[in-house]
């Protein structure tokens, strides 16, 4: 355990090292920021008209009006921030001359994986943190439920999850870091977009196809349930990446 945080810490001062993770850092936090603000402005709206003429009526829920769009809206920054993150993890040990070092060095393949992993998911933490003043002036100016916001921010870090993983196989196949970013980036973007031709595969074609797409998963988190079977497809796909990267980094040890 102890060689994995050790990887994982290095993996992420790695990424402070270089301008990378400040751009994107501040990438997402100005989009973030954009969403929040015209969300914010739309309920305002919504409330102003609601005091006018709705009484007697159901009060504008924060959660389902503000919250649940605002973060189903950003959930689409990660089809363009995390194929960075991942796209250098191995690509650049490779390209450096690093990789051969860190074969040769006293850690198994599932320790480096494992390790990088948790390093690329510990700047991914940093960029949540950009959302938590936004929220808790939520808290301070209103009365949003906090169950319903704790699961989204479990399914936006599990759907994050998935995506590393996914990205951290590609980037392993080459010593391109932008061959690796740009195959990343198809990749998730069929993974977002696979549930779309499946309405024209009929009841059964659909459902796979639904299954399948990421975003669907987390509707349901951002709506305050945690169901398992989309626990189940959410560690299934990260444990299934982590397993591919694994092969991949014990194959590139026996061609070294």
């Amino acid at each position: 355990m102890g060689n994995i945080v050790t990887i994982a810490q290095k993996e992420l001062r790695s990424y402070f090292a270089s301008p990378a993770a400040y751009v994107l850092i501040g990438f997402f936090a100005i989009i973030y920021g954009y969403f929040f603000g015209t969300f914010l402005y739309v309920f305002n709206q919504q409330s102003q008209q609601f005091a006018a003429v709705g009484a007697g009526q159901v009060p504008i829920n924060v959660n389902q009006s503000l919250i649940q769009p605002l973060f189903m809206n950003v959930s689409v920054i990660l089809l363009l921030a995390l194929p960075l993150i991942t796209m250098r993890t191995y690509a650049e040990e490779k390209r450096s001359g690093t990789m051969e070092l860190l074969l040769t060095a006293p850690l198994t393949d599932i320790q480096i994986v494992v390790g990088k992993f948790l390093g690329a998911m510990g700047l991914i933490a940093v960029m949540l943190l950009v959302t938590v003043p936004h929220i808790g002036m939520l808290f301070w100016l209103g009365d949003p439920e906090w169950k319903p916001i704790a699961t989204t921010y479990l399914g936006f870090f599990l759907m994050s999850g998935c995506f590393v993983a996914v990205g951290l196989f590609i980037s392993s196949l080459t010593s391109n870091q932008v061959i690796a970013g740009f195959v990343t980036f198809a990749v998730f973007l069929m993974l977002w977009i696979i549930s779309w031709p499946g309405s024209f595969m009929g009841p059964n074609g659909q459902a796979l196809f639904e299954y399948l797409s990421l975003p669907g998963h987390f509707e349901d988190f951002a709506r305050g349930v945690i169901d398992t079977k989309h626990l189940v497809y959410f560690l299934s796909v990260i444990a299934f990446g982590l397993f591919l990267t694994v092969r991949s980094v014990d194959s590139e040890r026996w061609r070294g």
